[in-house]
């Protein structure tokens, strides 16, 4: 009898969240702060928002922002391939293989890449010309540097191989996160190292490397705004080529700032989607098929007793 008042009290009781007057303060001035910065940019004449919205899809403009996601795509291809070569490389028990690759990562990943820009741009004041001699034969190939060596070349290139440095100490790191008890396991059922590679250790280590990476698509997309330095008609190019005959440089400056946003912003739902995709939890998919086959089993068995 007790227990059912017990019971009934407990259940009369009312549940009262501990307050937070700090937190509510803090939300409060977050909130006030922002509408003004919001307020004080809306009203600010200055800003010439008419203008900046008369740019917003300016053919020059967009023009450019095509140039960015093209050079952004290219980059970002280049360098998961040569990344990757250099994460094997670097994995290698041959030092003969493992030492170019770390040589190689520390210098493309050392060096700023405007710095890498500009010397690629520039190649043809080190190497005029690239020839293939043969001995016999002589020159059977000769080309000027600055016909191969065009703007968009030397951005993608420069791009690339500072890009791939990073990317090849993501894919490291996501290889070597992969439990070494599952290499030695399916070495052991006889998997070939190539098959080994594909089946079980990249699938495992993407769920490692896709964050990492899809942060670094969007870094890649900010600093292509670098090469406007070697003249390539991307996104701040083309504004900048606006700018500097209306002298609109302000509004011109917000058009780039709000495509760039909307381009990350796009690309950070698909991070989200691939992330969630590399991430789902098959925990209970296999705790269900354990389940079947163990109760699947068992009945087996007892059929086979039983008759």
């Amino acid at each position: 009898m007790k227990n059912d008042q017990n019971s009934a009290a407990i259940a009369k009781l009312k549940v009262v969240p501990l307050p937070h007057p700090f937190r509510l303060a803090a939300i409060i001035l977050v909130l006030s702060l922002l509408a003004l910065a919001v307020r004080s940019a809306a009203m600010n004449p200055k800003l010439q928002w008419p203008i900046a919205g008369s740019y917003l899809f300016n053919p020059l403009i967009m023009n450019g922002l095509l140039v960015t996601l093209i050079v952004t795509a290219l980059v970002m291809v280049i360098a998961v391939v040569l990344g990757t070569i250099a994460a094997l490389m670097i994995l290698s028990p041959s030092r003969l293989l493992s030492t170019p690759a770390k040589v190689f990562v520390w210098f493309f990943r050392g060096t700023p890449a405007l710095v890498q820009l500009i010397l690629w741009y520039n190649l043809a004041l080190i190497v005029p010309r690239f020839e293939l001699w043969l001995p016999g034969l002589g020159t059977i190939f000769s080309i000027s540097t600055n016909d191969v060596m065009t703007p968009l070349v030397a951005a993608v290139v420069g791009l690339s191989l500072h890009e791939s440095g990073y990317m090849a100490e993501i894919i490291r790191n996501g290889l070597q996160s992969v439990n070494q008890g599952q290499r030695e396991a399916a070495l052991c059922l006889g998997m070939k190292p190539s098959l080994l590679m594909r089946r079980i250790i990249i699938p495992q280590a993407m769920r490692v490397i896709i964050p990492p990476s899809g942060n670094e698509t969007i870094n890649l997309l900010k600093t292509t705004s670098l090469v406007s330095v070697v003249a390539v008609g991307d996104l701040l190019y083309s504004a900048q080529s606006i700018y500097a005959r209306t002298f609109e440089t302000i509004p011109l400056l917000l058009v780039v700032t709000f495509w760039y946003l909307v381009v990350v912003a796009i690309m950070s739902i698909g991070q989200f989607y691939l992330e969630r995709y590399f991430s789902r939890d098959n925990a209970t998919r296999q705790g269900k098929g354990m389940l079947k086959a163990t109760f699947g089993n068992a009945f087996s068995v007892r059929r086979r007793v039983t008759q």
